[in-house]
């Protein structure tokens, strides 16, 4: 009887064990994040995945790039936590290694989490809270030879700035913050700050917003100047003075960080060039100059510089206004008709 009890209690235990992991793999998969941290329009994406056995993580948090957490672990069944790095010198001699702290809580296909960020002195820290959700894989690419299109609309008149806004209102207290301007019919911003100031200039949106659709447009690009188109205010499409570079997942008509151009299809810088960007289904496809460079691919979640986080939500053409002297014109948008 005494041995049977044993064997049941192992058995239960083992059972246990089991379920343990099976939930944490639960985490297994992509995960958008929206930033609650009192400003609008922050988002991240988080990868988590088993590679050979050890459990990694791929996090994507306001800008720039998704790239490996330095360390990730499960805190209990229902709880990931992952760090992300840099090094601060105090001194010749000394020097610490500063990590974030992301902690993220699942409940079903949801996560609520913080973040904890040391100053670089170590004399305080912050807290960011943010909200998560999983995303589903974007599915099969969309036939687009069976895409019906609606009537095109012009976004941008070649005469001010009508039907379009700063992203962040509080930055149009400023004049200088906003360094577009219409000159001779095309929209041009020039981020340049006055002598003995330094300004952060604000990225450019549609007043309306949009699902799928057809976007096409000229651009100009003066050497050594880079710009972005965001799609729904989410998905950056790479606009860069590249010519002539290897491609990358950052070159000219990427979708920053995430799909490489298949070729180089850009023009000496200063010259006109054109685009058509196609957004179906969270497919994306690319031509640049005549060339198909992106070809229907799916996309995975938001790049960075992201304006908002929900992936099926309609969202507006948002245009980066801090990174160079880049001109824009001939702006048409044709909405995708939904059955």
């Amino acid at each position: 009887m005494k041995r049977i009890s044993i064997l049941f209690v192992m058995v239960f235990s083992t059972a246990l064990l089991v379920n343990a992991q099976d939930v944490r793999k639960e985490f297994y998969g992509m995960w958008t994040l929206a930033i609650e941290d009192g400003r609008d329009g922050q988002a991240g994406w988080l990868s988590v995945n088993e590679d050979n056995g050890f459990l990694d993580a791929n996090l994507l948090w306001e800008g720039g790039l998704a790239s490996p957490v330095a360390s990730v672990y499960f805190k209990d069944s229902h709880t990931l936590v992952a760090t992300r790095s840099r090094n601060v010198r105090r001194n010749d001699s000394r020097s610490h290694v500063v990590a974030q702290i992301y902690t993220f809580e699942r409940t079903g296909n949801n996560l609520t989490g913080t973040l904890v960020t040391p100053a670089g002195d170590g004399m305080s820290a912050t807290t960011s809270k943010f909200t998560g959700w999983r995303l589903p894989d974007p599915g099969p690419a969309p036939d687009l030879s069976k895409v019906k299109y609606g009537t095109p609309i012009s976004l941008f008149n070649g005469k001010d700035l009508t039907g379009w806004r700063l992203i962040n209102p509080n930055q149009a207290s400023a004049d200088q913050a906003n360094g577009y301007k219409v000159v001779n019919g095309a929209l041009v911003n020039d981020p340049v700050s006055p002598a003995g100031q330094s300004i952060k200039f604000g990225n450019l949106r549609t007043d309306g917003v949009f699902e799928d659709f057809k976007l096409s447009l000229e651009v100009n690009v003066p050497a050594g100047s880079n710009s972005g188109v965001y799609l729904r205010g989410m998905y950056e499409v790479q606009i860069d003075d590249s010519y002539g570079k290897e491609t990358t997942q950052t070159t000219m008509g990427s979708l920053f960080g995430r799909i490489k151009p298949s070729e180089a299809a850009e023009k000496p810088a200063g010259e006109w060039q054109n685009m058509e960007m196609i957004l179906c289904d969270r497919h994306l496809t690319v031509v640049l100059n005549g060339k198909k460079i992106i070809d229907n691919q799916p996309i995975y979640g938001p790049t960075g510089g992201a304006m908002q986080a929900d992936v099926f939500k309609p969202g507006p053409i948002h245009l980066q206004g801090d990174h160079g002297k880049v001109s824009y014109r001939n702006i048409v948008l044709t909405p995708i008709l939904k059955n």
